[in-house]
């Protein structure tokens, strides 16, 4: 499909399918429309997302992707119809840059359940080529309701990009299920997802139990904001918190056994899943949800308000990611080190290498 909208031509870095590297692109993005806000993106985190959508691990993935939907930066243009930024404002893009506005989920600001949610990336547009083009790029032109204030200090941009995704898929169940004083919280996995989830749920006021598989995170976990750490292989240890928790986010986005975290839960608790994996896990034994009245869920990023009021409430209590931040062309390497767990806990890339 060839758009008919004017545009200019961008810096990127994206694959022309899922066995070749990630390469220097040259893109082109709209100009502004009535709508529009139109960013030089300063930087952008880098997404496991972004590796599955990459190497079509994920099906439907559209050619050539450019990935990236942890977007921040500064807004250089606004359309005439445009209120609530301008010149000069520090602005974040998250997973979502459309939606149909009119169904219920879009309504209630729950955008990303919309069944016609647009991505960042991958999702369907008028632009050339015919499906969006993501934040490893020099630019994006984004509708204003899908644009998010920044109001963390400038120094802090970089280590903001992630909160746009982990951040917010963290965020969005430990709001939903009201995690807070006097609940007992647990974090399975100490990743790019795990270590917000840690640091959000223990601003909250919660008590922290953070889950690892690794014995040498456990100091990690707890630098984090972890009030306990659980080494999950470790029998002894998971034993003493049998029945014991209020909420578990379990972030670990490979295949493995949930019963082992359900049979934690006191009655009436919830565990609830953030992490994809390929794999689908294995199915949980029935008794132990019914045993407990326990309760398996799932949770998917969160709508554009919660988005806003996750990123101002971790402006007020001065959270960011951990962060390394790499140059345009160390993309390759860095998700090979992804791949490996070799990160603490997010990358996140310099576009002004772009």
């Amino acid at each position: 499909m060839t758009s008919t909208i004017k545009s200019d031509h961008v810096h990127a870095y994206g694959a022309q399918d899922a066995h070749q590297p990630l390469e220097p692109l040259a893109i082109n993005r709209r100009q502004p429309g009535a709508h529009d806000v139109q960013i030089d993106i300063a930087y952008c985190g880098i997404c496991h997302s972004d590796i599955h959508q990459v190497r079509s691990e994920w099906a439907g993935t559209l050619y050539p992707c450019v990935p990236g939907h942890e977007i921040v930066g500064h807004v250089t243009a606004v359309g005439s119809q445009v209120k609530d930024f301008k010149t000069g404002d520090l602005v974040g893009v998250g997973c979502i840059v459309d939606s149909c506005r009119e169904c219920e989920e879009c309504k209630d600001g729950l955008e990303n359940y919309c069944d016609h949610m647009v991505g960042t990336y991958n999702g369907p547009t008028q632009d050339a080529p015919g499906h969006t083009l993501g934040g490893y790029s020099q630019r994006i032109v984004v509708d204003d309701r899908y644009v998010l204030h920044i109001r963390h200090h400038k120094d802090q941009l970089a280590a903001v990009a992630p909160l746009l995704c982990a951040g917010i898929t963290t965020w969005s169940p430990l709001r939903h299920w009201q995690v807070g004083p006097g609940k007992k919280v647990g974090i399975v996995g100490i990743g790019g997802l795990g270590h917000m989830g840690i640091k959000l749920a223990h601003a909250l006021g919660a008590h922290v139990v953070a889950f690892t598989t690794s014995e040498s995170k456990r100091a990690d976990a707890k630098a984090l904001g972890a009030d306990e750490v659980v080494v999950s292989k470790n029998a002894d240890e998971m034993a003493a918190h049998q029945q014991s928790f209020d909420f578990i986010l379990n972030t670990v986005a490979a295949s493995h056994d949930l019963d082992a975290f359900l049979t934690l839960l006191k009655r009436d608790g919830t565990m609830t899943l953030v992490g994809v994996p390929a794999k689908a896990h294995p199915s949980p034994q029935v008794f132990n949800l019914v045993a407990k009245r326990r309760t398996l869920a799932g949770s998917m990023i969160g709508g554009i308000p919660e988005t806003q009021e996750m990123l101002d409430f971790c402006a007020q209590h001065n959270i960011v990611a951990d962060i390394e931040m790499i140059r345009a062309d160390e993309i390759n390497q860095a998700y090979e080190r992804m791949i490996k767990g070799d990160v603490k806990y997010r990358f996140v890339m310099d576009c002004a290498t772009l």
